[in-house]
């Protein structure tokens, strides 16, 4: 089955005005409007870093009982947090190069050629 939600555990965690930490979550893999629509955003047109914030905002799906995951949650994420989520969205939404598949002339091993379009 594809999957297209992934469980994870904040290294520090969000601590909530109450001082609840919340530190297990989900995150969803992207859409193309999770990636577009945050670059019409004023913020991100002042800040270009402020696009991490908007995108993990969109796909976190949950974050401990909070609800919903939003753009103040993120802002108040500790940095190890915040480079563990930019990670895990990197991972989760890499595309894997096409492949070929290959035989060896000499030996006749047969494998796969990863194909680079850049």
């Amino acid at each position: 089955m594809f999957t297209t939600e992934y469980e994870f555990t904040l290294p520090k965690g969000y601590v909530d005005d109450s001082g609840v930490v919340h530190k297990k979550g989900k995150m969803k893999l992207a859409t193309a409007a999770d990636e577009i629509w945050p670059l019409k955003d004023p913020r991100v047109q002042q800040n270009a870093s402020y696009l991490t914030v908007l995108i993990l905002a969109r796909v976190i799906t949950k974050l401990g009982n909070l609800e919903p995951v939003n753009v103040s949650v993120i802002e108040k994420l500790f940095t190890a947090d915040l480079a563990f989520l930019q990670d895990m969205y990197q991972r989760i939404n890499e595309a894997e190069a096409p492949k070929v598949p290959a035989v060896c002339p000499s030996c006749s091993h047969k494998f796969a050629v990863p194909l680079n379009f850049t």
